[in-house]
Formats: structure tokens, C-alpha cells, sequence
């Protein structure tokens, strides 16, 4: 497992871009309001924030938010370099499992940036998705 290293300014400008994105989130019923962004491999910046539904299961999560707007953007190639999770509150939010697939989809070498244990975690999406499944084809 490789991990591309992010600069300080990188890793702070992503926590700061998921930041901004909390203002916009949308959480009525769970008031646990979520912000990610994402930096591609191309360089773009790309943010997305948690939308409820009163059909809890539309529900949208804030990492998957980003990574559909960010392929919205680049297109069906896009590759994702790091994604960061925060919330407004400070806990723990680590990506849940669904969100795990969708970046492991996006991103087989991504770094997850995230809150946990009252600090900042920085891990490869493999520590956090062990044997995630892939229908795309690979080179071995």
C-alpha cells in the first residue's frame, strides 16, 4: 500500500474547505451536521455536506456528496488523492461503510482525513476498508 503524502498547507486547506462546508449542511433530524472535501489527483478542490430526508434511507452523506460532485466535474476518471471529514460538534466521524466503498471506488490509494478521539486521524483508505470491492479491472 502506497501513501501519496499531502503538505501541511494541503491537509490544512482540506480541513479548512470541509469546514466551510458544515455551514451548508443540511441535518433536521439527526443535528449532526457533516463536511468533506476532497483534493483530486488533478488538483481540483471539492467540497460536499450531509443532506437529510425525512425517507431517512435518501439521506445523502457528506463524502458521498463530494464524490459525486467531484466526478460531476472531472467525469467518470476522476481519481481522488484525500478526502477530509469533519463536523461542526468535534467528534468522532469517521467515514461510514458506505462511504468507505464509494471512496476506495475513486480512490484505491486515497488518504481519509478525520475527527476522532478529540484530534485529527490521517489514514490509507486500505486501513480503514481492508479488502474493498472492486469490479475494475487491475494489472496483476
Amino acid at each position: 500500500m502506497s501513501q501519496a503524502r499531502l503538505s501541511n498547507d494541503e491537509r490544512a486547506q482540506l480541513l479548512k474547505a470541509a469546514m466551510d462546508a458544515v455551514k451548508r449542511a443540511y441535518a433536521p433530524y439527526s443535528n449532526f451536521k457533516v463536511g468533506a472535501a476532497i483534493l483530486t489527483e488533478k488538483g481540483s478542490l471539492v467540497t460536499g455536506c450531509n443532506v437529510e430526508n425525512a425517507s431517512y434511507g435518501l439521506t445523502v452523506c457528506a463524502e458521498r456528496a463530494a464524490v459525486y460532485s467531484a466526478v460531476a466535474k472531472e467525469g467518470a476518471d476522476m481519481r481522488i488523492r484525500a478526502i477530509a471529514v469533519v463536523n461542526e460538534g468535534g467528534s468522532d466521524c469517521p467515514p461510514c461503510g458506505a462511504c468507505r466503498q464509494v471512496i476506495f471506488e475513486f480512490g484505491p490509494d486515497a488518504i481519509v482525513i478525520f475527527q476522532s478521539h478529540g484530534d485529527v486521524e490521517e489514514m490509507h483508505i486500505l486501513e480503514l476498508l481492508p479488502e474493498g470491492f472492486s469490479r475494475r479491472k487491475t494489472n496483476k
